[in-house]
Formats: structure tokens, C-alpha cells, sequence
């Protein structure tokens, strides 16, 4: 009876507390003026009653699928009321928490910090995010929120202050722009944790599609004015991936959408997904140079599809009202896996990735999983429920530990699952319309759907009748050594090796300054010659080499890629290539017994089957103005 009347009080507190703060919004502030220093100034004015009160800093970040908000970032915290410092306490089990005592007669606290942006570019939005030039600002790593029901729902009004000069875009509407900074309008605490803002002194505006309604458009920001120079043929791609989308889906969950897009190489390089908006990170001369405007190509239609698939219909267990909330992110297979196969097709429809180019994508993720013996012991659905733990993990024996392969795997597993709905209706329905039916309805605003595995089950089974729990359960659950390649060979297509290097394979070593030979000798290595990672099995590993250790000289001469490629290349059929090793403080030749000589994936037409592959890459909006 104690516990009970115990549980009751707390429950009272806690409700009290929500209509506290539901009554008025939380008024947060950020100057932003130091951002080149990578600085951020918060305060936070939050109604509040007299007696205790937890704060809590986000911890789980929509997206970002783990516990990534940066707490060991928020410094200088104090807290006060009516002018008077109020103490606060840290709670001893979750470091995301502070617990302070609201003085009597207060009926507002005030809550001062800064936010020490890294300058490391490992990571996702906890990476670096500003420099001297711009900054993406993401208001999870800015703000606390009181300990209350349903926080997600608490009212916030934010104001920023940006350098002089500086330009901004963001999906939040804007009340008023002042000299003392940008008001925003009243919003939730989700849409604004759902809402970064991307600033600059190099800005440019690149509206898409004008017939298309409601409203698109990339907001570009770099580190030069000569990076924002986007060619006509990439505008023209980027016009047609808003018409693809809009008719693969069907209907649109938005009521506007920006691309925010940052061009740097000191920032971190990824893609984050919004409602209403998107958060894109490249190299800053993505969109002028070959080599990297090939390895960034996929980004935006990948981000894109997210605001039908991860926003709009999202995981159950992926939709926690609280940032606090352990996820279970076993459906990330779904989420990621069928945002990654949508965002291919979507990259070649579009024209931004030719056909060919999209098919040697396609090779190069297919044989990596085929390189994989780690899946002989951790099936794919383990890498989605152990999410948060892969994303962080380093890249030496990736093969052997696996990655989030829910990505690249999931993209064989959904064209498979495309080709079957194929063949089972003697093609008159594809997985287009089991996008159409799940991702659809009816337009409007941001809205969220949720839905389980039985949900994904009974869609996929009105389109097409089979035992899709099935299907899936066995490729999600499998140890078996060989990757799923059946929907490759279903669509008429067959995954080949031979000596020519791809053209993707040929700008990732340039832009990365690295050589791969992951299907030859099994070795990935820097510029330096340190030996990124080794594939287990090949013969590299099998002569005992390991990642970390680092190249010194190739049969006998100085290291180069060259000399490496021609060792491999004049080995071929006859073996042996003698690899002077530095390890720590020892050097050591290692013999590498090669005799396949250079190989490098692609697919070729099988003539046997219907060529369903390049249907499914065929536009299906004409490219006619």
C-alpha cells in the first residue's frame, strides 16, 4: 500500500507538472554568434512551480537510432529564480539528468549552458557541425525539458542569433526577424527537435520542380561561393527526384520541403532524416568535382524517402514521446534496409545515377556482403537490433564483427521482395504499389503512422498473396555464408568478377586517398600504407596480416598503390607477393599467396531471365518539362 500511495503522489506531481508547462511555452534562446568558434550559448526560461524538478538533456535522437545526444558537450550549466542561483544536482544513474528544487515563490527557473560543438568529424550530428564559414544547428544539443508526461508535446518558442552576415534555412516558420535574432513560432518539442537549422555566409537557394506543389527546394551552404555552382544536369536530376518521389508514393506528408545541404570537408559527412526537411552533409566541392559528386549522388533521394518511410509510417518501437526512452530498433530493416533500396531507385529514375552506375552500386554492396563470414554467426536482424552498438564501432574486422548491414542487405532483401510481387501478379503490381498503400493516404501535413511486422506482412500480402512472414523471417534470421542475392538473379542479372576496376570504386580510392583490394588479397589501406581492414579467409588475413599493422614495401620496393596492383597483377596464376609489414615496433615479410589476381564485382545479363532490373530503374514521370 506504501509503493501504491508512493506511485500515486509521483503520478500527481508529474501531471501537475505537465499542465505547468503546457500552459506556456518554453522559451529558449541561442546565440549562435561564436559558431565559428564552435560555440553555442542556450538559456532556457521554463514555467515552473515551487518543489522538485528533473531536466533532462535528449538523449535517444530521432534518426540517429542510439543514446547520441552529447552530453560530455553541454558545459557551464546554471540554474536560477528570481534572480537567485538555484543548485542542481546530477542524478547518480542517468547522466542525462538534473535534478534541482524550485524555490518558493518562483514561478519560472532560468537555465544557462554552452554547447562545445567537436571538431572531430566522427559521427552524426554529435560530429562537427560548424566552422568558420557555416554551422547546422540542431536543437537537441541546445535545449533541456522538464521530466513531464508526453514531453514531446511541451510548447517551445526559439530565437537565434546568428553572425553578421549569415544567412539560415530551416523547416520551422519564422515569426519575426530582428536585430537581436530570428523568432521562431511556437512549436512542439518533437517538430523542433525535428527542425535543424543550417546557417552560412555562402547561401544559395535552389528551387525544384515549380510546377510541383507543395513547395521544394535545396538550401545550399559552403565553404566558398565557387562550391554553390551547381551544374544544370544535377538541378535538372534533383527536379525529377521530387516528381519520382511525389509518383512512387503517391501522396506527400509535408507542407513544404527544404534540403538542407552543407558543402565542407571539416564537417561531418552524413545524412540525417527530418519531416519536413533534411539534414545532408558532403564534401565541399560535391557538386563540381566527378570523384565526389559520384559517392555523394545517393544522398538526397536516401534522405528524401525518409520523410514517407521513418517519419511518416515509423516502427512502433521507433516512436518514443520522450528522448530518454530505450528504442527497439530490430525494424531499422525496414526503416534503413527499404529507405536504402527506395533511395537507389529513386537515384536512378531520377537520372542522377545512370543505369550502369547504379548497377555497379549495386555489385560492389552485393559481393562486400558476400565477403562477410561474419554472418555465419550474427544474422542480419542482430545487426539492427545491436544498432547502437555497430554504428559506433570501429571499422577493423567489419567483415568478420558486421556492420549495419540492415542498409546494403536490406536493399537485396526488397529487390527481391520488388521482383517476386512481380512475378507472383505476371507483372501488372510491384513493391511501387505496396509503397503507394503503406507509405500513401492522404496528403497533408507532418503526421506519424506506426506499424509492426505483421502490419508490413498484411500490406506486402494484398499486393501480392505469399508467405511474406516467411520470407522474410528466413533472411533476417539466417547464418547461412552465401548474401541474398536472389533478387539479383530474379531480375535478370548475374554477379560476376573480373580485373576491370569500377568507376565508383576508382573516386572513393581518390577522394579517400586509400587503395581496396577486398576481393583479391582482402586488404583495405590508407595512403600511409596502415592497413584499414583485412577480409577473413582471403589470402592476406590467411598470411596473418591484420588491420592496424601498416605497409612498408611490396617485393621488396618502397609501397605504392601501383606497385601493390601490378605485385597482385604479375602474381596472378603463380602466387606469392612479398609484403614488408611494420607492426608497432617490429618489421616483418609476410608472404602473401595470391594467384586470382585482381577482381573486382559487377553484374552481367543473364539471357535466360527478363531484364526486371532496368524496368525497375525506368522513369516513371516523362522527362518533358
Amino acid at each position: 500500500m506504501k509503493r501504491l500511495g508512493l506511485f500515486l503522489r509521483l503520478s500527481l506531481a508529474m501531471a501537475i507538472a505537465t499542465e505547468v508547462f503546457a500552459a506556456a511555452p518554453i522559451e529558449l534562446v541561442v546565440d549562435a554568434t561564436e559558431a565559428p568558434r564552435r560555440i553555442f550559448h542556450g538559456r532556457l526560461t521554463l514555467p515552473a512551480s515551487p518543489g522538485p524538478l528533473t531536466l533532462l538533456y535528449p538523449k535517444w535522437i530521432p534518426g540517429e537510432h542510439g543514446p547520441t545526444g552529447p552530453i560530455v558537450d553541454l558545459v557551464g550549466l546554471q540554474v536560477s529564480a528570481n534572480g537567485q542561483n538555484v543548485p542542481w544536482r546530477r542524478d547518480p544513474l542517468d547522466m542525462h539528468a538534473f535534478h534541482v528544487n524550485v524555490p518558493a515563490g518562483a514561478s519560472s527557473i532560468e537555465a544557462s549552458f554552452d554547447y562545445l560543438s567537436p571538431t572531430g568529424t566522427e559521427g552524426f550530428t554529435s560530429g562537427a557541425s560548424a566552422n568558420e564559414h557555416l554551422a547546422v544547428l540542431s536543437w537537441n544539443q541546445v535545449l533541456l525539458y522538464p521530466d513531464v508526461e508526453s514531453p514531446g508535446a511541451l510548447p517551445y518558442r526559439a530565437r537565434v542569433r546568428l553572425p553578421a552576415g549569415w544567412k539560415f534555412a530551416t523547416a520551422l516558420p519564422v515569426a519575426a526577424e530582428k536585430p537581436e535574432g530570428v523568432l521562431f513560432s511556437v512549436v512542439s518539442l518533437r517538430t523542433l527537435i525535428d527542425s535543424p537549422l543550417a546557417a552560412g555566409a555562402h547561401h544559395r537557394v535552389v528551387p525544384l520542380a515549380p510546377a510541383a506543389r507543395p513547395s521544394h527546394q535545396i538550401d545550399l551552404f559552403a565553404d566558398s561561393e565557387s562550391a554553390l555552382l551547381i551544374p544544370d544536369d544535377l538541378r535538372q536530376g534533383y527536379d525529377r527526384l521530387v516528381l519520382e518521389a511525389l509518383a512512387l508514393f503517391g501522396a506527400r506528408h509535408y507542407e513544404r520541403y527544404r534540403f538542407l545541404f552543407t558543402l565542407s570537408d571539416t564537417l561531418a559527412h552524413f545524412g540525417l532524416e527530418h519531416h519536413e526537411s533534411s539534414d545532408n552533409r558532403s564534401y565541399e566541392r560535391a557538386l563540381v568535382d566527378p570523384d565526389r559528386r559520384r559517392l555523394m549522388i545517393g544522398l538526397l533521394p536516401h534522405e528524401m524517402v525518409h520523410s514517407w518511410n521513418g517519419k511518416y509510417r515509423r516502427p512502433a518501437d521507433l516512436t518514443q514521446d520522450d528522448f530518454q526512452r530505450i528504442a527497439n530498433t530490430e525494424l531499422l530493416w525496414v526503416y534503413e534496409g527499404l529507405t536504402s533500396y527506395l533511395g537507389d531507385v529513386l537515384s536512378a529514375r531520377s537520372g542522377l545515377r545512370a543505369p550502369e552506375d547504379a548497377r555497379e552500386d549495386l555489385a560492389w554492396n552485393a559481393a562486400r556482403l558476400e565477403h562477410t563470414p561474419g554472418r555465419k554467426w550474427r544474422p542480419l536482424v542482430d545487426t539492427a537490433v545491436a544498432a547502437q552498438l555497430l554504428f559506433q564501432a570501429p571499422d577493423a574486422w567489419g567483415a568478420w564483427r558486421r556492420s549495419v548491414d540492415f542498409y546494403d542487405e536490406g536493399v537485396l532483401i526488397w529487390l527481391e521482395a520488388d521482383t517476386l510481387i512481380r512475378q507472383k501478379t505476371g507483372g501488372k503490381r510491384s513493391l511501387d504499389d505496396f509503397c503507394r498503400l503503406f507509405h500513401g493516404g492522404q496528403s497533408g501535413p507532418p503526421a506519424v503512422k506506426t506499424y509492426t511486422f505483421d502490419d508490413v506482412v498484411a500490406a506486402l500480402q494484398e499486393i501480392a498473396p505469399h508467405d511474406w512472414r516467411s520470407f522474410f523471417v528466413e533472411r533476417l534470421g539466417s547464418t547461412a555464408s552465401r548474401a541474398p542475392l536472389g533478387g539479383i538473379e530474379a531480375s535478370g542479372w548475374k554477379l560476376v568478377y573480373d580485373t576491370e576496376r569500377p568507376q565508383l570504386l576508382k573516386s572513393r580510392e581518390e577522394v579517400d586517398d586509400t587503395i581496396d583490394l577486398s576481393f583479391s588479397v582482402g586488404i583495405n589501406a590508407a595512403k600511409d600504407g596502415t592497413i584499414l581492414d583485412v577480409v577473413p579467409g582471403l589470402s592476406a588475413e590467411r598470411a596473418g596480416i591484420a588491420p592496424g599493422m601498416k605497409l612498408v614495401a611490396v617485393n621488396g620496393r618502397r609501397w605504392s598503390r601501383t606497385r601493390l596492383r601490378d605485385a597482385i597483377r604479375e602474381a596472378t596464376g603463380k602466387g606469392k607477393v612479398q609484403l614488408l609489414i611494420e607492426n608497432a615496433d617490429t618489421f616483418r615479410t609476410f608472404t602473401v599467396d595470391e594467384r586470382g589476381g585482381e577482381r573486382y564485382p559487377r553484374l552481367v545479363r543473364d539471357p535466360a531471365k527478363p531484364d526486371i532490373l532496368s524496368e525497375i530503374f525506368k522513369p516513371r514521370v516523362s522527362s518533358r518539362p
